[in-house]
């Protein structure tokens, strides 16, 4: 395996990230991760997610106190500690830029171009610049200049309503318990560089220099948002009726839910016309196989009210792990629900390498979570520990030219 190969597919692309706080910093990871080299430029006083704690690792003391928030997102990256308000910092910047492939932010819309970096400025820094730009409500419509956060965007979106217990059972319009639309968005936003790279190539026939130029690209939470809303957004479109919250269950399969057990809780999944089947014979009530008002998911759907009840007290009569051992073997999925804690340290996370171990020079050891992908021949690494706040500002600004006299001069005033 070659050098390159190591480093993962996008060994030899360069990333200037000038996002903070999740979207935009989890796009880049995955690029990251994926080889590309990522430079995070940092306002003087850091992502603001360095200071979203406790939990802590490091020292007030020491200067090396950071948020376990900034560290689930910001590995195999170098920090650059950057006042892009001063135009010596605008240099560095644009000096990044003309030696990068894609750059990344997310500033409010028309802020970075109030920088000095719009669309045109972009083009003459870097004809082949990939510029991702994410956004709370996207760039245009009577929101565009709102700021955009997570819980915010969950609740106008649609995804909150339709989180959480039914009225009936106390229930209320629930978040989802990670920044669900950030992450998405961020999401979004790397399959959307990826998509632009791949389009970009490496040359194009008719063009000046056999290539084809970089392109911007707008993604927002908003947007995102609802793309991820998928059956439920669809439901509504077809039957013009905004669907409501089911708890733990499924608004168009049956079973499929979490049910109480003699000592906790087992989640079911009966996907198919065979597993329910073989589902009743394992709980030991064919019969309800057999039943007319059962005996398609449409009319368990239709039914739900009428047979939950009776799964529910018949799952009541054992244990998890009892009923967990029988259901596996009528090959019916279902799993007990577990804790952040207890999920990473089952066989298979562990199998899958979920819990990762990465050596920081000033932290010590941290846990991080893995890759979601294998690669066969161009595995993801991870190279590097999350930065400290400028850790690497004066090594990438020897890179891009300055010399160490311009270095502390830039120091001196406060830029970097």
């Amino acid at each position: 395996m070659d050098e390159a190969e190591a480093r993962g597919p996008l060994a030899g692309l360069v990333v200037a990230d000038c996002s903070t706080v999740l979207a935009g910093p989890l796009c880049t990871m995955l690029l990251a991760d994926l080889g590309a080299e990522v430079v995070k430029v940092e306002p003087p006083e850091g992502d603001a997610t360095r200071t979203w704690g406790p939990p802590w690792v490091g020292s007030e003391q020491a200067g090396t106190r950071t948020a376990a928030y900034f560290l689930a997102v910001n590995r195999n990256k170098r920090s650059v500690r950057v006042d892009l308000r001063a135009e010596p910092g605008k240099d560095i910047l644009r000096r990044l830029l003309g030696r990068a492939d894609v750059v990344v932010e997310n500033f409010r819309v028309g802020g970075f171009a109030r920088l000095g970096f719009d669309e045109a400025e972009l083009r003459r820094i870097n004809p082949r610049l990939v510029h991702l730009a994410i956004s709370g409500y996207g760039t245009h419509g009577p929101d565009a200049e709102r700021p955009g956060y997570d819980a915010v965007v969950q609740a106008t979106g649609g995804l909150m309503s339709i989180t959480g217990a039914a009225d009936r059972d106390g229930g209320e319009p629930t978040k989802v318990g990670v920044a669900i639309s950030d992450v998405v968005s961020g999401l979004f936003g790397t399959i959307a560089v990826l998509a632009a790279l791949l389009e970009r190539g490496e040359s194009a026939p008719g063009s000046p220099d056999g290539s084809r130029p970089g392109q911007r690209i707008d993604v927002s939470l908003l947007a995102s948002t609802l793309a991820v809303l998928i059956n439920q957004a669809q439901n509504a479109f077809v039957s013009g009726v905004a669907p409501g919250r089911h708890g733990n269950a499924h608004p168009n399969i049956v079973p499929y839910e979490a049910f109480e057990t003699a000592d906790g809780r087992l989640v079911v999944a009966v996907g198919s016309e065979r597993q329910w089947v073989r589902f009743c014979e394992a709980l030991g009530v064919p019969a309800l196989a057999a039943d007319a008002r059962f005996a398609s998911n449409g009319e368990r759907v239709v039914n739900r009210d009428v047979l939950r009840p009776l799964l529910a007290e018949r799952l009541l009569m054992r244990a998890s792990a009892e009923w967990q051992t029988a259901l596996e073997a009528a090959d019916v999925p279902c799993g007990p629900i577990l804790d952040v804690a207890a999920a990473f340290a089952a066989p298979q996370a562990e199998a899958l390498g979920m819990d990762v171990q990465v050596e920081h020079p000033l932290l010590g050891a941290l846990h991080q979570v893995g890759f979601p992908f294998a690669f066969e021949r161009t595995p993801p690494s991870i190279r590097s520990a999350p930065p400290l706040l400028g850790e690497h500002t004066d090594a990438v600004l020897l890179e891009l030219g300055y010399e160490a006299g311009d270095v502390a001069r830039l120091r001196s005033m406060g830029v970097v």
